[in-house]
């Protein structure tokens, strides 16, 4: 028997952000790129004999991207999203770091200090900017 992709797996949509360089402009952006999550279902379907349940055991749960364009924030021009990649299936990004880990284990491999985070508060402004203006004469 063939499998039916519905019998199979399940279809939920899903929105992922991705960081992708304008080809126009140069400037790099986060854009929210569309996927559709298809996963396993718990069971075979009905009716299947042993070859298709040896099938369906290796079957993977995967990603398949739904936008192949954005438009640039910067210059509003549209332009195709720079990767061969319209599929992915989900255990070959579950586990990776995320850019904050890499960026510390770079600067601990590099020696430099780990950067201070961020105060809350922001410094006051010197006197020359919050002085009352006098006015154009």
């Amino acid at each position: 028997m063939a499998f039916d992709e519905r019998a199979v797996f399940t279809e939920t949509l899903e929105t992922r952000p991705g960081r992708y360089p304008c080809p126009k402009c140069r400037r790099i952006g986060e854009y929210s790129i569309r996927w559709v999550r298809h996963s396993k279902k718990d069971r075979p379907p009905a009716g299947a004999d042993a070859v298709d349940r040896a099938k369906f055991a290796k079957l993977r749960d995967y990603l398949l991207r739904l936008d192949d364009e954005v438009t640039c924030k910067a210059c509003s021009k549209r332009f195709e999203i720079p990767s061969q990649q319209s599929l992915m299936f989900v255990d070959q990004f579950a586990g990776l770091p995320n850019e904050e880990d890499l960026e510390r284990e770079i600067n601990a491999a590099s020696g430099e200090p780990e950067p201070a985070p961020a105060p809350d508060s922001k410094p006051a402004l010197p006197a020359r900017f919050t002085r009352k203006s006098t006015g154009w004469k």
